[in-house]
């Protein structure tokens, strides 16, 4: 053991540490700045008792951060063989533990996702990624992606789905989106990209199907696939049946998206998906989130108001601020200046994770790091575009930016333990 610490100085990658430093460090600013005061005391650490210090999310996430210092030291010593030889166990115990959530979690803000320890809240949902991330990649481990059954397929499916349809239940369905990014790391081991374009076409036939006229989507339609059956007549004679089948299946989908638009969605996010198409359809209802995130972002300019002069933030005007919409206070602060320094050391982080993830000697470390990038990069992806209107506000936080302990510890989790395989990543067989 004396040797340990010496081991992990030599083969951590210090790279990833230091561009995590930065970006919790940065983080932390931000969600000062968000949730400061200019009637606070100066020094309030020396004015104020630790009971009144706790009503500031900045002093919380003090906490949390010098918790999840631990939570790394815990992770980088724990024999990284453990985390191969657990996985099916810490997932199992996840699933049990959100089942359990629907029943004893209180609900909050009409969801069943949070369990209170005391003081503590945390979110079950934030650490399923990391189990399921663990779980698939220990399955992918002793299959060929590329030659695999139906029976790998759905077992695979099964891993990757139950997690999100769990967390559904509980009514938190942004947490359950991010399990979609899952994709990206199977893609990467061999999964057909048919997959991939049969998942985006569903995507753009549905959002179509919102927007356009339902008997033009399906004419429009029609004439392609009739272009295409008539242009080659070896498709015609072979694949006509399939050809039908495609097109019943879009017809299915285009009279199917009003019934799950109407009588599945709830009105919220119904209510969200029509600002995200017409951004003035509800300015001061569930659009006001949005209009005031990017009135805050675009009022930043250039180089931005300077730290804590966000007016914006300092008034209230942006809601959640220091969680979802922390993104804002990076752009009326800091500007276009300060956004792209944000964007650029996420960028290279999520860089960074998939070098580490491409030099790993086996297919669990590998798959384990295409998992880690993929869940960063849609929390990344969907938290800024939905702060500047180009995606659906459905609640998701910025890594390492957004104020949280669920939040932290998870993303902490998921790249540590990653960090922890590769700093032995010499001593694995191929497998």
């Amino acid at each position: 053991m004396a040797s340990l610490p010496a081991r992990y100085s030599r083969s951590i990658d210090w790279v990833t540490v230091g561009l995590y430093v930065l970006l919790v460090g940065l983080g932390w600013l931000n969600v000062y700045a968000a949730s400061y005061s200019p009637d606070a005391p100066a020094n309030p650490l020396s004015h104020l008792s630790f009971g009144e210090l706790m009503a500031f999310n900045w002093f919380k996430q003090i906490l949390w951060i010098g918790t999840a210092v631990v939570l790394i030291v815990v992770l980088v010593v724990i024999d990284y063989k453990a985390y191969d030889t657990f996985a099916y166990v810490l997932y199992g115990g996840m699933i049990l533990l959100l089942i359990a959530t629907l029943f004893i979690a209180r609900p909050i803000a009409g969801s069943r996702s949070w369990l209170e320890l005391g003081p503590i809240r945390l979110q079950p949902a934030e650490f399923a990624k990391f189990t399921t991330a663990l779980a698939v990649s220990q399955f992918m481990a002793g299959i060929n992606l590329r030659q695999q059954n139906w029976r790998d397929q759905l077992t695979l499916a099964g891993l990757t789905l139950l997690p999100p349809l769990l967390i559904i239940a509980s009514n938190e369905t942004g947490q359950a989106l991010v399990f979609g990014a899952f994709l990206l790391a199977y893609f990467r081991e061999g999964m057909s990209p048919l997959i991939l374009l049969i998942i985006a076409a569903a995507g753009i036939i549905l959002v179509l199907a919102l927007l356009v006229p339902k008997l033009w989507l399906l004419g429009a339609f029609t004439v392609i696939l009739a272009l295409v059956l008539a242009l080659n007549t070896r498709v015609l004679r072979h694949h006509l049946p399939l050809a039908i089948s495609i097109w019943a299946l879009v017809i299915g989908m285009v009279f199917g998206v009003d019934f799950f638009f109407n009588n599945v969605l709830q009105p919220h996010q119904r209510k969200r998906i029509e600002v995200l198409l017409n951004p003035s359809a509800d300015p001061l209802g569930v659009g006001w989130n949005v209009t005031q995130s990017k009135i805050a972002i675009g009022s930043g300019g250039f180089v931005g108001k300077g730290f804590l002069q966000g007016t914006q933030t300092k008034f209230d005007f942006v809601p959640e601020q220091s969680t979802d919409f922390i993104f804002c206070t990076v752009g009326e602060e800091w500007g276009w200046a300060g956004t792209l320094v944000t964007i650029g050391l996420f960028m290279t982080l999520l860089v960074r994770i998939i070098y580490v993830a491409e030099r790993q000697k086996s297919v669990f470390g590998r798959t384990y790091g295409y998992c880690v990038a993929s869940i960063i990069f849609f929390h990344f992806a969907v938290n800024i575009g939905m702060t500047i209107g180009l995606a659906p506000v459905v609640g998701i936080p910025l890594p390492f930016f957004s104020y949280g302990g669920s939040s932290l510890w998870s993303f902490t989790t998921l790249l540590f333990i990653l960090l922890a395989i590769d700093a032995y990543r010499k001593q694995d067989l191929v497998r």
